[in-house]
């Protein structure tokens, strides 16, 4: 295990004090050594305005959906190539390392390492330092909201790997012991427990005051809306379980969508987008300066054949067959540059959704009202509404935060006639595919639970683009939307086809550095679990 170092400065007129932390190995719990802050400022010169703790925490929003210091590399492995690709959002025009690479199934291990690494680095080491500076007593407040933000960010990372350290995380030590992922969980409840007391009795007994307004990259201090992230964070959690935990998955969305426990997202205001602090969207530079990414086939299917107002705010027409929006396949073999070039590319040019400032998003309220909609499904209380009245507020919420015309909105929801298409590559016949389903968008009380959970789960995936992290975990979770398989699988049988990836495995460097924990971790998999993207995670049950 190496020690990571802490670096103190101060960015002139952003922020009085930062963290940037050095260090390769995630699991890192040694943090007696850190170096001096260069301005020549003590912590006890930060303590009078909460700079001694609130400086981490750009560096924390700004680092679960990676663009800290806008190293836009890291963002690329961390999401892009990885959940983007497997939530069948997008997919790279560029035939990395000659086509064996994550597209095809041969996972890469330098790219599957970045997003532990950088959780650990970036998130989890100094959410510990907020810690060890005492935060939980002399501002509560702001150990409410590192909670919350270390529970967005760890999900993510639990919901690719599976089992992670974290319980022991920062109790010293050469190594890092591992939790089995329902563990996880059931810890991360706890301290949106703790987040959302905290919060709910700071907000009564100090009414419109935010000392976290200054750090703020999300909600500009304001701790009720901190409140209802929280609370909408604890029921995209439980709703995840709901297979393999149904008890606890319904205790814990009836918590969150109590309306004493402060509410959940409902509008667009609600939504949780991180900006500022010169954060940039990383997405602009991939498809602008690298043209290193392109819509997914299964998007195409989708969202030509629904004909959905949402298209163009999502992607351009692509330049090389105009008029048409064209996707590429999973997997398949493309050419070298520019072969692919032509086809669809997230929304920069044409209605320029993806600009350099366009704020990274964590989590929406259509989002919400699809898991309202599914608890509504499940016959779980406080869900406001029956499945069907809550999945169209679903979509109406999704057009809102789009722009949407209103009409187009009235007369989608209606539409029980558009299905999805079969995909065409104009490039390579051998990428064709028919649509994988025949679903319609009109809600039918008539239809089977799985009809309804299909319905649900589709508008809910295109609603969150281009959050792909949460939507192949949902994918992963409900076998929805249907989306077309690789082309080409190079894992050599430890991934199906057709069943598609379900995990990534464990870092090398954590089998260098942390051995016998990795291989403990491997056995919270499952009884003869391997260490490879074939195995389902805990709460990922057949379907």
């Amino acid at each position: 295990m190496k020690k990571l170092r802490f670096k103190l400065y101060k960015p002139v007129a952003i922020i009085a004090l930062a963290a940037g932390i050095l260090g390769l190995n995630a699991c890192t719990k040694n943090f007696e050594e850190y170096n001096t802050d260069n301005t020549g400022l003590t912590e006890d010169d930060l303590k009078a305005d909460f700079n001694y703790i609130g400086g981490f925490f750009p560096q924390i929003q700004s680092s679960i959906y990676f663009n800290f210091n806008n190293t836009t590399a890291d963002y690329q492995l961390q999401q892009n190539l990885m959940g983007d690709v497997y939530s069948g959002y997008m997919m790279p025009p560029n035939n990395f390392r000659g086509n064996v690479n994550n597209m095809t199934y041969s996972l890469v291990d330098g790219w599957n390492a970045a997003p532990f690494n950088l959780a650990y680095n970036n998130v989890m080491a100094p959410i510990y330092e907020v810690r060890r500076r005492g935060a939980a007593v002399s501002a509560p407040e702001f150990w409410a909201i590192a909670l919350i933000l270390k529970v967005e960010a760890m999900h993510r990372v639990t919901d690719i790997y599976g089992p992670i350290p974290y319980s022991s995380y920062g109790s010293g030590g050469t190594t890092s012991s591992y939790d089995k992922q329902e563990d996880v969980y059931n810890r991360f409840f706890k301290e949106l427990d703790t987040a959302v007391t905290t919060l709910n009795t700071y907000v009564t007994q100090h009414p419109g005051v935010s000392l976290f307004a200054k750090f703020d990259m999300l909600y500009g201090g304001d701790y009720k809306q901190w409140i209802k992230f929280a609370n909408s964070l604890r029921l995209r959690l439980a709703v995840r379980i709901s297979g393999v935990a149904a008890a606890k998955a319904q205790a814990e969305a009836e918590k969150a969508l109590n309306p004493a426990n402060g509410g959940v997202m409902e509008i667009t205001k609600d939504n949780a987008n991180v900006s500022g602090f010169g954060l940039k969207n990383p997405l602009f530079t991939i498809v602008t300066a690298w043209t290193d990414n392109a819509m997914n086939a299964s998007m195409e299917s989708f969202l030509v054949g629904y004909n959905d107002p949402r298209l163009p705010k999502y992607f351009d027409h692509a330049t090389a067959y105009p008029g048409k929006y064209k996707g590429i396949r999973i997997g398949s073999l493309v050419e070298a540059k520019p072969a692919y070039n032509g086809y669809s590319v997230p929304a920069t040019a044409e209605t320029k959704t993806f600009k350099a400032t366009t704020p990274l998003q964590l989590m929406t309220a259509a989002e919400v009202w699809f898991l309202r909609a599914e608890a509504a499904l499940n016959g779980w209380g406080n869900a406001g509404g029956t499945p069907g009245e809550l999945y169209e507020k679903g979509m109406r919420a999704s057009f809102s935060q789009w722009d949407a015309d209103p009409v187009a909105v009235n007369n989608y929801v209606a539409d029980n006639t558009a299905k999805p298409i079969d995909y065409v590559d104009p490039r390579n016949a051998a990428n064709n595919h028919v649509a994988m389903t025949n679903i319609t968008i009109k809600w039918d009380d008539a239809a089977t639970k799985a009809a309804k959970m299909e319905r649900i789960i589709t508008q809910k995936w295109i609603a969150i683009y281009p959050e792909g992290q949460e939507a192949w975990s949902e994918y992963r979770r409900t076998g929805y939307p249907k989306l077309f398989p690789v082309v080409t699988n190079y894992s050599n049988g430890t991934i199906n086809t057709d069943i598609q990836i379900r995990r990534i495995p464990f870092p090398s460097t954590e089998y260098t550095s942390n051995k016998a924990e990795v291989e403990k971790a491997i056995k919270l998999l499952g009884p003869g679990a391997a260490d490879n993207g074939g195995v389902r995670l805990w709460w990922d049950i057949p379907h």
